[in-house]
Formats: structure tokens, C-alpha cells, sequence
């Protein structure tokens, strides 16, 4: 299976075999120590989406913004059945059990498409929820500092 990375606006394309050849020690919470081709790279995990399978990370002090797609994700784009972007949003759960760090959106609150939900703290990384359409928040139903499930509904939509 193949892997295609777009790295700011670079795209990258990536073999299993040249994947598992990449020698990562992590060193802290989200940070990670990288060994390839005889080059030393300090890496930090910034935020993850991966719901879109995006993330941001900082690459010896340089962020890079990071799209991975599979085989199976560029077969749907390219038979022309990605989803639009007019899609109404549904009720936003918890991807993963985690810890609620930030609440960004208020009740009644119109969002689009990207607009950032909420951060949740989940496998010691802040993970950036954001709209996955257009819609207006009904209500909230967790507090900034609460454990969730994974399934739970964190916001309801409208």
C-alpha cells in the first residue's frame, strides 16, 4: 500500500517498507527523536486531526502542516466521490477518550467548514476538532477540564 504525505506543498510518496525503515525513539510527552538516511531529526507533535488524517509538527524549530492519504483515499478522490464541502454538520463526539482542554464555540454560534470546535487531549497530544461542515451549535455538553469516552457527544448541531 502506498502512502502519499503532502507536506506544506510538497507532496511525498511513501512505501510501507521506506516507512517502517524510519529508526523514531519518542524522547517526551510529543516529542520524538527521527533517524533517517543517516540524518538526526528532533520532531514535536503540535496538533492531530485524525478524523482528515492531518497534523502539524515541528521539525527541528520549522512547523509543517501534513496531510497523509492512502491508497484507498486517493482511489475514492480519484473516481470523483470525495465528499463536498456544503455538507451540513452532525453532532461532534469524541474520536478517542481523552481529556476537554478548550471549548472554542459558543451556543447559537454559526460555524462553516474547518472552523475549530474544540481541543481534546488524547495519547498525550492535543488533538484540534473542527466542523465538519456548516451549522450552528445548539449545545455543549462538556465542561473545559472533563474526561470523555470515545463515541460521546461533545456538541450538539443544528
Amino acid at each position: 500500500m502506498q502512502y502519499k504525505l503532502t507536506i506544506d506543498d510538497t507532496e511525498i510518496k511513501l512505501s510501507p517498507d521506506a516507512a517502517q525503515n524510519i529508526d523514531l525513539a519518542p524522547t517526551g510527552k510529543d516529542t520524538f527523536h527521527i533517524l533517517q538516511n543517516n540524518r538526526s531529526f528532533n520532531v514535536r507533535v503540535v496538533a492531530v486531526n485524525f478524523a482528515e488524517k492531518t497534523a502539524v509538527i515541528e521539525v527541528d524549530g520549522n512547523k509543517y502542516d501534513i496531510q497523509i492519504e492512502d491508497e484507498y483515499d486517493l482511489l475514492v478522490k480519484k473516481m470523483g466521490l470525495s465528499v463536498g464541502g456544503n455538507r451540513a454538520m452532525t453532532n461532534i463526539k469524541a474520536p478517542m477518550p481523552g481529556l476537554i482542554l478548550d471549548i472554542l464555540v459558543e451556543p447559537g454560534q454559526s460555524v462553516e467548514k474547518g472552523d475549530q470546535i474544540l481541543i481534546l487531549e488524547a495519547m498525550k497530544m492535543e488533538n484540534v476538532l473542527k466542523a465538519e461542515g456548516a451549522g450552528v451549535i445548539k449545545s455543549i455538553e462538556v465542561k473545559q477540564g472533563e474526561a470523555v469516552e470515545k463515541g460521546q457527544i461533545l456538541i450538539e448541531t443544528e
